[in-house]
């Protein structure tokens, strides 16, 4: 939306300048997108006058001047064929910049004279087309600023003109008024009186309107106008063509020039028939589909099935609310036209001049919505101007259909800016402002104006009432706090380990993933999955049929793609929701992480190496020992079928209290997802952590022992088969209380132990906590050792 300062005071009569105006605006919500000041770029030019002016000697179409300045006398060459003796020009000296032609003016030598300036066209100072001699001024002082002569004598050209980005919610910022109506409720001037007319006809109107009962409903509520008899249609005004050409419409006729006033005047698009051209009566109603009409752009629309038009008796000839038709549109020869006005619905309008591809500036302010209650006002102000401009005689006013009744009020609750916005404005205050922009009060109810079709509750008052108080007004205060103390934590502990484990996952060199919920059924399947439950019904696509039953399908898919595209070292991660059923709450939250390739890239000391299970393993420990997870824990075989049977582990509290799952994943699930070579995994289970007994903020005291522990050797020899991982169990549950840590440092096979059979050797740590340990303790915890290692694997001491 386009307007100049001088059309602005049309309305609003005031002092402010054009920065505090532009200010405003943006802090009322019609944000300034542009300012364009002419008077900016125009302020060095100055006034002066020939008084000499003499051929050039070597130049037959030059001629050197002398033209007395503020300044003093300057010698000026100049090639203007009005160049002469007696003439008051505008001067731009040496320094100053000329727009017109991108130059900043300097002392120079024309033909081995010097020149001291320019005497300017307009065209040279973008004022205008013109440039066939220099600006000849009938007035003005020698030394006067340009501008001011121009403020005082032809101020359309040095007028500002603001152009505001309009919100959808504020079609009454669409005219000029509405504009002028929210700075005068800020504060910024008066609003003026609106203008007023009343026609009376002087004959009987020849042509009818009717509105389709289909098109009434929700098409057209109200289409009215007058036939003006006798109407010279010339140029309009220069008044009126300078506020046109000022916010880039070019000026055509003074009937066309009259509708485009009131459109950005007032937010009303109106339309003009050449009433000779119109054969019978005009009808609005809905397009059967395949009509035809060349508008006044030109261009020929075909139109569809339920489409509103204006017709008569020969056919369409315009488009309701959007654009006239070339057949009847005005011309120098029109003598008599038909003014129409009309209400449409905005949501046909949108359809509609989408459908055509249409953006007129009547689609623009139709759609979003105008005045209703200003239609039959509108015709009469167009009617007054018309016949101002043009002349004419007026018929009676016809009219179908009827405007719609938009009243409506709301109670006005002045705590509620206080509650809503948190600003303290007193109510007489409150009662101003609304007041200002048009609502009548009538006690606590505040009847809200027709053209504010975005005012639809209480809150919307609250509203107007601090945006014209200025919300940067607004001072920021603290939440009271609800109790004394340090608050309580904002993320429930399952909320903090997933954040927890994400961050830890990142940190040892993971990246994240994060895939959708949703996988095919063959991988759904392979992964344990891929029943009826968790089947969507209506899925994305075939790939995408099932909700996931782990998150390792996702990740393994991102991998494959991967390696196709030649990236075969990575590591990714993902921390999110697995489904086990397809009712709410059937869901529980997964960390996994994959590994493939190597552990870096190639190196001469032989620092690169294949990924195997024991990184995984220590990637899978350290996030859950960073999420809670015990110290203690046992790792034990027997995971799903997509896990290596012999190359994975299983972190447990205990038999039923399964962590996490850590390995190689099997060759047959790997070639299923098209992953190449070998790859290690881990999954995760936050929820099976036991959560502390004692929730606090703070870390437990470092449990610090103070007493010497003791390491013992044992060597057993057990069948070939059985697993260290049972034998280490089994060693490690003789005594808990006392037994730290055990592991396996050696491992013989065959030799004199005979076939089938093997050696493991593995050190205990005992850890006293309450005394030293003496002879017979460590021979007791010895004994019970060897008796569980024994039972569990049938196994005895190395002699």
């Amino acid at each position: 939306m386009k307007f100049t300062i001088s059309w602005l005071k049309d309305h609003l009569d005031t002092s402010a300048t054009v920065d505090e105006i532009a200010y405003a605006l943006t802090d009322l919500g019609l944000e300034v997108e542009s300012i364009a000041n002419p008077a900016a770029r125009l302020a060095d030019f100055t006034l002066g006058h020939v008084t000499h002016a003499e051929p050039h000697p070597d130049a037959d179409r030059l001629r050197v001047c002398k033209v007395a300045t503020g300044e003093g006398e300057l010698q000026i060459i100049c090639g203007a064929p009005n160049a002469r003796e007696g003439i008051t020009v505008v001067v731009a000296k040496p320094g100053v910049y000329v727009p017109g032609i991108d130059t900043t003016i300097g002392i120079g030598k024309i033909r081995g004279i010097e020149s001291h300036g320019m005497m300017c066209s307009e065209r040279e100072m973008e004022l205008s087309d013109e440039h066939d001699g220099i600006i000849e001024l009938p007035s003005g002082e020698v030394g006067e600023r340009y501008i001011d002569w121009l403020a005082k004598n032809d101020p359309a050209k040095v007028d500002p003109v603001i152009e505001i980005a309009i919100t959808p919610n504020r079609p009454d910022a669409l005219g000029v008024r509405g504009i002028a109506r929210d700075l005068a409720a800020r504060g910024l001037g008066k609003l003026k009186d609106a203008p007023s007319a009343h026609v009376e006809g002087q004959f009987p109107c020849p042509i009818n309107v009717t509105i389709d009962e289909d098109t009434a409903t929700n098409g057209c509520e109200v289409f009215a106008g007058r036939l003006i008899r006798g109407v010279t249609n010339g140029p309009s005004p220069k008044w009126l063509q300078d506020r046109l050409r000022a916010i880039g419409l070019r000026p055509r006729s003074a009937l066309v020039d009259i509708t485009n006033f009131f459109t950005f005047d007032r937010n009303r698009p109106l339309h003009v028939f050449d009433a000779g051209k119109v054969t019978g009566d005009l009808r609005v109603h809905r397009a059967k589909g395949g009509e035809t009409l060349i508008g006044l752009d030109e261009k020929e629309y075909t139109f569809s099935e339920g489409q509103v038009v204006i017709s008569d008796e020969s056919g369409i000839e315009s488009i309701g609310g959007i654009m006239g038709g070339l057949a009847t549109g005005c011309t120098s020869e029109t003598t008599d036209v038909f003014l129409e006005a009309a209400i449409w619905d905005n949501v046909q309008i949108a359809n509609t001049g989408r459908a055509l591809k249409i953006n007129s500036d009547a689609r623009y302010r139709n759609e979003r919505g105008i005045d209703p209650a200003f239609n039959m006002e509108a015709v009469d102000l167009a009617a007054q101007m018309i016949m101002d401009l043009c002349g004419g005689t007026p018929s009676n006013l016809v009219k179908a259909g009827r405007v719609p009744d938009v009243r409506r009020a709301y109670k006005l609750v002045p705590a509620r800016v206080q509650s809503l916005v948190g600003m303290d404005i007193p109510e007489s205050e409150q009662r101003q402002t609304l007041t200002a922009l048009g609502f009548r009060l009538d006690g606590d109810l505040a009847s809200v104006p027709s053209w504010r079709p975005d005012i639809l509750g209480e809150a919307d008052l609250v509203e107007e009432v601090a945006r014209v108080a200025s919300l940067t007004k607004l001072k920021g205060r603290p939440l009271p706090r609800m109790q004394a103390g340090v608050p309580a934590p904002i993320l429930s502990p399952a909320q903090k380990r997933e954040q927890i484990a994400r961050r830890t996952a990142a940190s040892l060199g993971y990246n994240e993933c994060v895939t959708y919920s949703f996988i095919d059924h063959a991988s759904a399947t392979l992964f344990g999955g891929g029943d009826d439950a968790t089947m969507l019904a209506n899925p994305i696509s075939s790939e995408m049929s099932h909700m996931r039953p782990a998150l390792l399908p996702g990740l393994l898919q991102a991998a494959a793609r991967n390696q196709a595209r030649g990236i075969s070292d990575m590591g990714l991660f993902e921390v999110g929701h697995a489904f086990h059923g397809g009712e709410p709450g059937e869901q529980h939250l997964q960390v996994a992480g994959v590994l493939l390739g190597r552990t870096g890239p190639k190196d001469v000391h032989g620092g690169s190496r294949v990924v195997d299970l024991y990184d995984v393993k220590a990637d899978a420990e350290a996030i859950l020992s960073a999420i809670g997870a015990p110290a203690k824990v046992q790792i034990l075989r027997g995971a799903d079928a997509w896990w290596h049977p012999g190359r994975h582990g299983m972190i447990c509290l205990g038999p039923k209290k399964v962590l996490g799952v850590f390995g190689e994943l099997h060759p047959k699930t790997l070639r299923a997802m098209g992953i190449k070579g070998s790859a290690m995994a881990f999954t995760l289970w936050p929820a099976e952590i036991p959560l502390p007994r004692n929730a606090t903020a703070n870390r437990g005291a470092a449990q610090m022992h103070g007493l010497q522990a003791v390491e013992r050797d044992f060597a057993f020899v057990v069948d070939a088969d059985v697993e260290a991982l049972t034998l280490v169990n089994a060693a490690a549950g003789a005594d808990k209380a006392l037994i730290e840590d055990v592991r396996v440092f050696d491992e013989f096979i065959g030799g004199s132990l005979g076939e089938g059979r093997k050696s493991l050797a593995i050190t205990v740590r005992l850890q006293p906590t309450e005394a030293t340990l003496k002879d017979a303790d460590i021979e007791t915890v010895s004994a019970k050792i060897v008796e569980k290692v024994a039972k569990a694997t049938g196994g005895t001491l190395r002699g």
